[in-house]
């Protein structure tokens, strides 16, 4: 585990693991780095995998405030390629680190070398979307944090998934709820606030690539798919019998599909 600090968070946690070309693997929310155990040990056979816990999670220091952005989040990850003295990454993004993921690709296009989006979107929420949120921030600042996990971990998980592994549900419950109320809030918060990428997409001069589960209860599949269209050079995947978290429903697929676009990023 490395440790560096930013103007912005006083402690950055992050792993780094084999050799060659740079992965750069993003969790989502309520996650921390850990989302990604059954896929580093593949990709670090052809590449140095970087996997942070975005500051607030994880090895990372929780947040002392209740609010961030998806930039200062971004500008963490340009701490950590700084540090590694990195000149382009594949940036692979999972829900709200897809979000951090094109915030990065706003600010730094320079330094990435391709986008993956997992189970993610260019789009800001709705005003349903963000009502919903502030809704579970008033629920968490109750102290009904797990109440929220409970209600909201299941429903990423396809209905067949989540049946026939109660344990990996549970376990995920146990890994949100290690999550500090703050970071739980600022993540919420930063979300709700996030404005839309989507010239980003169509300015890239990268290919991105889109990660879909056709039975993804959070991502609304057919807006994100035409998103798809908007960058020059598209990678496709959608998932049969998957849900919001391909990584643990279906990752061999994942892991294959990763490791296909990163050579294509590299060898291209």
């Amino acid at each position: 585990m490395i440790k560096i600090h930013s103007d912005d968070f006083p402690a950055i946690a992050y792993t780094k693991t084999g050799l060659g070309p740079v992965v750069v693997l993003l969790h989502g929310f309520p996650e921390n780095g850990g989302l990604w155990h059954n896929i580093v040990p593949a990709l670090s056979v052809s590449y140095t995998v970087i996997v942070p816990d975005i500051p607030g999670a994880g090895n990372s220091v929780p947040l002392v405030s209740d609010t961030t952005s998806m930039e200062q989040l971004a500008h963490s990850i340009k701490a950590i390629i700084d540090n590694e003295h990195l000149d382009k990454v594949v940036l692979a993004g999972h829900s709200m680190g897809g979000y951090i993921a094109l915030a990065f690709a706003d600010a730094y296009p320079e330094y990435v070398k391709g986008l993956c989006l997992i189970h993610s979107t260019a789009a800001a929420d709705t005003e349903e979307k963000k009502e919903n949120r502030y809704k579970a921030i008033a629920l968490i600042k109750k102290g009904g944090k797990e109440s929220f996990l409970r209600n909201a971990i299941p429903n990423m998980f396809a209905d067949r998934f989540k049946n026939e592994h109660p344990e990996i549900i549970e376990e995920q419950i146990k890994r949100g709820m290690q999550l500090a109320d703050n970071s739980m809030i600022a993540y919420y918060d930063a979300m709700a606030k996030r404005p839309g990428r989507q010239e980003v997409l169509k300015s890239t001069a990268f290919p991105v690539q889109w990660i879909f589960g056709k039975e993804d209860n959070l991502i609304d599949f057919s807006n994100t798919l035409a998103q798809s269209r908007l960058n020059n050079i598209s990678f496709v995947a959608v998932y049969e019998g998957c849900g919001h978290m391909s990584m643990l429903e279906a990752t061999d697929k994942l892991k294959f599909n990763i490791e296909e676009f990163a050579s294509y990023c590299y060898n291209s």
